[in-house]
């Protein structure tokens, strides 16, 4: 094959018609697959000669033939352009690594059912509820219900040959059908139950539960009411755990992120208007960049590359792509039933959209921070900062405090390995001026560095302060004064536009300014470490000014008199658990409005 790609003349015969594309090297490996609504156009744009991305240009560089194959339309080429990509793997194309099939919740046939993880052909006689993201929210699912409802979960086979109870009958998760110490029509009761938890009725079913527990207490049987009022706490607990309840129907909430060193996609499940769990993946991204181009193609290759994917009725997603009308129609043409994609959405769907982007940009720097990715950053650092060795201890202080209320500085320290937290130090500041930052860096910096001077305890490579050239200088003159030996300092300051990717940095003095590009490891590592101490002061400010203010909890609140206490105590079972309430869950107490719930939540958070 040869080794050169003459642009001009294959585009001179490319086809206007929509088609798939596939781009190989000079060893005639697969590059690269796309797909395009006018294949002329779009192979013209990537032999440009200026206004290519970096990673466009890359690829570029590698091709040496081009092929084409031409389709009726859009959606035939999309079809096919899936297939190729979970055939060929190209390098170049963001490939989502997922495979398997979805477990599902399986309820068996017969007098006395049992449920049980199930994979794969529905072959067996029964009902099926999902699918689940992960094997985890399924056994999280069927724990609650065992404790709730007891209904079974052991092998048919172990069931048939029991002659006494086994041990889940002594701790109270099974009522022992095995062995006839049920009878078939409460054990179908429950059974029942169980069907409606796992249909999202969970509403209608702590109903019908208070309903039946009123009447147990009315016939005085209050054993058997007790257990009723267990069954309605743990369905309790379930709905608050779940911030989607009070949504319907079946939904797929996916939000993607992208950063410099990577990218992440989160999947919420939601089935009947409750949430069945959720997935990260981290599709290997190349030439695409944008949240946009790389929520398509994952929506692509999910939905389009496997025929019992479970298909709900509504997508909801955090950025729009212009060809998501194309995928909806191939999504139909496949699997003969429409979805809807929804970007701007309210109320309910709004909350599991930023929960779906909140987990995504979690899920992204938690992969981001491992140690492979955090000893490249330390590289990237020593050779930012012209080190002739790689840092091994990286310090820096923060200064957090409320109109000067309970000052507190923070002391974090990282190293090649991570965040070395045994090492953090709070310092709580004392006899200086209320807001002044500059007195307040002194003496955390002199207690740290105090017993430093004398010989005591490590000292860093690398001293991080966040603030500018005052703060910079403060420490500088701490150094001076304890005669420290010689520290790289580093200011970070944030520029102009406070963004982040913007910080002006100094270097050991205020005549020394420079500044790293957004995309520059050796910045990422100091934003990084920046905002572990900017968290954990203000986490420290916080605790110690709720100590200094913390009197009554519910007596001092405005519109919470005797009866409201009662009421709201009654209502969650008492003060630790209404502390643990959301706002949400708050609101949905007899006789709370959402601003009461709003001003409640704020009194018992106040720290």
């Amino acid at each position: 094959m040869s080794s050169t790609f003459d642009s001009s003349a294959f585009l001179a015969s490319c086809s206007g018609r929509p088609g798939v594309y596939r781009m190989f090297d000079v060893d005639g490996k697969i590059l690269y697959v796309g797909k395009a609504k006018n294949l002329k156009k779009r192979l013209a744009s990537y032999f440009r000669k200026v206004g290519q991305a970096p990673k466009t240009a890359a690829l570029v560089s590698k091709i040496v033939q081009v092929e084409t194959t031409i389709t009726a339309n859009e959606t035939e080429a999309l079809l096919l352009e899936q297939t190729l990509i979970k055939q060929l793997r190209p390098p170049y194309n963001i490939l989502l690594r997922d495979d398997k099939s979805y477990p599902y919740v399986f309820l068996s046939s017969g007098d006395y059912p049992r449920l049980s993880i199930h994979r794969g052909a529905k072959k067996e006689p029964g009902r099926y509820f999902g699918p689940y993201p992960s094997a985890g929210a399924i056994r999280e699912s069927l724990g609650l219900l065992q404790k709730a409802f007891h209904v079974r979960q052991c092998e048919d086979s172990y069931f048939r040959n029991r002659t006494r109870p086994c041990l889940q009958y002594q701790i109270k998760r099974c009522k022992a059908p095995c062995v006839s110490l049920v009878d078939p029509t409460e054990y179908a009761e429950d059974v029942r139950h169980s069907i409606m938890f796992l249909e999202g009725r969970s509403n209608t079913l702590s109903a019908e539960l208070s309903a039946n527990m009123e009447k147990a207490a009315m016939a005085l049987d209050f054993e058997r009411a007790a257990e009723i009022r267990d069954q309605i706490g743990i369905l309790r607990r379930v709905q608050d755990q779940q911030s989607m309840e009070g949504g319907t129907g079946d939904v797929d909430i996916i939000a993607a992120t992208v950063s410099p060193g990577g990218a992440c996609v989160h999947l919420i499940t939601v089935r009947s208007g409750r949430v069945l769990g959720s997935k990260n993946f981290f599709p290997q991204v190349a030439i695409e960049e944008s949240v946009a181009e790389v929520l398509q193609a994952f929506l692509e290759q999910y939905y389009l590359a496997s025929m019992e994917r479970d298909l709900p009725g509504e997508l909801i997603v955090n950025a729009v792509h212009e060809d998501f009308p194309t995928l909806i129609s191939a999504i139909a043409e496949l699997k003969g039933r429409e979805v809807a994609i929804s970007h701007r959405v309210r109320g309910t769907r709004a909350r599991w959209q930023q929960l779906a982007l909140t987990n995504a940009e979690q899920a992204l720097g938690a992969r981001l921070a491992n140690r492979q990715h955090l000893a490249a950053r330390f590289e990237a650092l020593a050779e930012a900062l012209e080190m002739d060795e790689v840092p091994m201890r990286l310090e820096c202080f923060d200064i957090s405090h409320s109109s000067g209320e309970a000052t507190v500085a923070s002391c974090v320290v990282f190293g090649p390995e991570g965040p070395l937290k045994s090492d953090y130090r709070r310092y709580n500041i004392e006899d200086v001026t209320a807001g002044d930052d500059y007195a307040a860096m002194h003496q955390a910096l002199t207690r740290r560095f105090r017993k430093a001077a004398e010989g005591e305890g490590k000292l860093p490579d690398v001293l991080l302060v966040d603030g500018g050239k005052g703060q910079l200088n403060m420490a500088r003159e701490v150094l001076e004064e304890l005669a420290v030996p010689d520290l790289i300092l580093l200011g970070v300051a944030k520029g102009v536009t406070r963004k982040p990717g913007l910080e002006t940095l100094y270097l050991n003095d205020a005549e020394h300014e420079f500044t790293l590009p957004a995309d520059s490891p050796a910045l990422h590592l100091i934003q990084q470490v920046r905002d572990e101490a900017h968290r954990f002061a203000i986490t420290g400010h916080r605790a110690r000014r709720g100590k200094a203010r913390r009197t009554s909890t519910l007596e001092d609140i405005a519109g919470v008199g005797p009866k409201r206490r009662r009421e709201l105590l009654k209502h969650f079972g008492g003060l630790q658990e209404l502390c643990r309430a959301s706002v949400d869950e708050i609101a949905k107490a007899p006789g709370v409005s959402k601003k009461l719930a709003e001003s409640i939540y704020a009194a018992l958070h106040s720290e």
